[in-house]
């Protein structure tokens, strides 16, 4: 089976980047047989992915080949590989694909649908060329990493539920195996810890309240910010560390030294650093989303209504003054985390694939 893959994230550090080069890697080394073509726009560096995936680069960026592609059908993503029997897309991206030939579309959220506002007005228009909505109407098969998304789409879009499949991921960032990670040397002695975007979704400003609110009444930890975005400039004050983006190494250090991962956000379609924390013996508080209840368990993370900022700053109290809440909390989190595996997401994913290539 030769498989052509929409990798333009590889050239970003968010998210979607680290999901398509995991993947990428997994399916590589699970299935050799297969011929995986990855396009990567543009002359931005790129580091290789595994031996048996190919990237496929152009001279042109992406605004102009993608836009373009939306526009008028031309160039297709499959003609741009040179031909392939399937086409993956990581995430919905203004793309054309010939119509003999299918496509999966993985889905991580509804966050454009559900907070356009959060968006700037590029993102907004990129969104609309995008044409999600039409793009999951065409595919042969939707992937979500959660049935919380899943679920959504089934309620929103009205797609067959036959055609959307979870395929669960792996972590974000893999827990080392061997000895315990150190110390960050630049952490704060106790420390509660935000790792993601400062976007609005990702509830930064109420976290900036919570955690003043939570000094006030003696909370004896300090804030660490991993992360940038537009809202960057809402976590600031006493107590407040902002390390912007960092190294996996720094991150896992992090992880394991905090007293808790904090995650306020307003929706997520699977919040991955609460899982990489657990998978490092920390707990989380987090908002009470359908999608942490599944992916965390219902014991495995202190959870507070979105956007209360009082009640947040009550469970951060609460957390860091209890230790036997933290080992239960990251015990049962532990469990959840352990189950998550690259290999078997690839298992899954290219059983999609096949099955739309027929």
């Amino acid at each position: 089976m030769r498989v052509g893959v929409d990798a333009r994230h590889l050239t970003a550090g968010r998210g979607v980047a680290r999901y398509t080069r995991s993947l990428l890697c997994a399916l590589g080394e699970a299935f050799p047989r297969d011929e995986w073509r990855a396009f990567v726009p543009g002359r931005a560096p790129v580091a290789p992915v595994q031996d048996r995936v190919e990237l496929v680069r152009h001279p042109l960026g992406g605004r102009a080949l993608f836009g373009s592609a939306a526009v008028t059908g031309r160039p297709s993503l499959d003609g741009l590989l040179g031909g392939v029997d399937v086409v993956w897309a990581p995430a919905p991206a203004p793309l054309a694909v010939s119509p003999a030939v299918p496509l999966v579309l993985t889905v991580h959220d509804l966050s454009w649908e559900r907070r356009p506002r959060d968006f700037s007005p590029y993102e907004r228009a990129w969104h609309r060329l995008a044409r999600p909505r039409a793009l999951a109407a065409r595919a042969h098969s939707v992937v979500t990493d959660s049935a919380a998304v899943r679920d959504e789409l089934l309620e929103s879009w009205a797609l067959a539920p036959a055609r959307v499949r979870v395929v669960t991921p792996g972590l974000g960032l893999e827990a080392r195996e061997g000895a315990e990670p150190e110390p960050h040397p630049a952490a704060p002695a106790r420390y509660l810890l935000f790792v993601g975007a400062l976007e609005p979704r990702k509830g930064p400003d109420v976290l900036a309240r919570a955690f003043a609110l939570a000094r006030a009444r003696g909370l004896d930890a300090e804030l660490v910010v991993v992360g940038e975005g537009r809202l960057a400039g809402t976590l600031s004050g006493p107590g407040v560390h902002r390390a912007g983006p960092v190294s996996d190494a720094d991150l896992d250090a992090l992880y394991a030294g905090a007293l808790a991962l904090v995650q306020p956000s307003w929706l997520e379609g699977f919040g991955m650093p609460p899982l990489e924390a657990a998978a490092r013996g920390t707990p989380a508080i987090v908002s009470d989303l359908a999608v942490f209840a599944e992916t965390l368990g219902e014991d495995g993370a202190l959870r507070v209504t979105p956007g209360d900022a009082d009640g947040l700053a009550d469970a951060m109290l609460r957390v860091t003054r209890d230790g036997a809440l933290r080992e239960r909390l990251a015990v049962a989190a532990g469990r959840a985390a352990s189950r998550l595996d690259w290999a078997s997401a690839a298992r899954e994913l290219r059983g999609v694939l096949a099955e739309a290539a027929g």
